[in-house]
């Protein structure tokens, strides 16, 4: 199968231009994918999908291409960081993900429909993070790390009552004995009046040794 060289280095170069676009924005907010990363994974997205096309000959060219996913899911996995009780990365990864798809749909000649995809995905990076600040001012998620000097079942179940005198709604909590004491770790979700006032209140327990979030 024959070359159109002008053609592949048109693609190659959009899809560099696709990855450059989304990789400004994750610069300007100082993410671990910057620009140089995820123009690099895009162009490579890219040569992997037209390489796939011209080395399969009569054979089905999705396989090479399918491989793609999966190593792009090793890397946005590198970029998964746990911190406390929170996960942090998610966005990255997911970012790095679809510019590989952005990649792949340059190489396979979908130039128009990924261009309109990449402002797509900017609108989501750009409006969301505004949409989930104005979020938080109605409902906000903390994780909190108490530890208490008692090993009773009675304190935990106090504990509990007190989230819920609150107004606070538990999504997760775990307990873990620690000689003769107790850590508590748990996610709510509740107004941010509602999460201040709990806060003073565990800074106010004399059961509370240990207070973070």
């Amino acid at each position: 199968m024959e070359w159109n060289v002008s053609g592949e280095i048109t693609r190659l170069l959009l899809a560099m231009i696709l990855g450059g676009v989304i990789g400004m924005e994750r610069e300007i907010r100082d993410k671990a994918a910057g620009f140089r990363t995820l123009i690099l994974i895009s162009a490579g997205a890219c040569l992997f999908t037209m390489f796939s096309v011209k080395l399969a000959g009569d054979k089905d060219p999705a396989r090479i291409a399918a491989n793609i996913v999966t190593g792009i899911g090793f890397l946005g996995a590198g970029v998964i960081m746990r911190d406390g009780g929170q996960i942090k990365g998610l966005t990255t990864a997911s970012t790095i993900w679809l510019v590989a798809a952005l990649g792949m749909g340059v190489g396979s000649g979908n130039l128009a429909f990924s261009m309109l995809a990449t402002l797509v995905f900017l609108v989501v990076l750009w409006l969301f993070p505004w949409l989930e600040r104005l979020m938080s001012l109605v409902v906000d998620v903390h994780t909190y790390r108490i530890k208490i000097s008692s090993t009773q079942r009675e304190d935990i179940d106090n504990l509990k009552r007190i989230l819920r005198g609150h107004n606070l709604q538990t999504i997760m909590f775990k307990v873990m004995k620690e000689c003769n004491s107790l850590i508590l770790t748990c996610s709510v979700t509740g107004k941010p009046k509602d999460q201040q006032r709990f806060i003073d209140a565990m800074l106010e327990n004399e059961l509370v040794i240990e207070f973070s979030y």
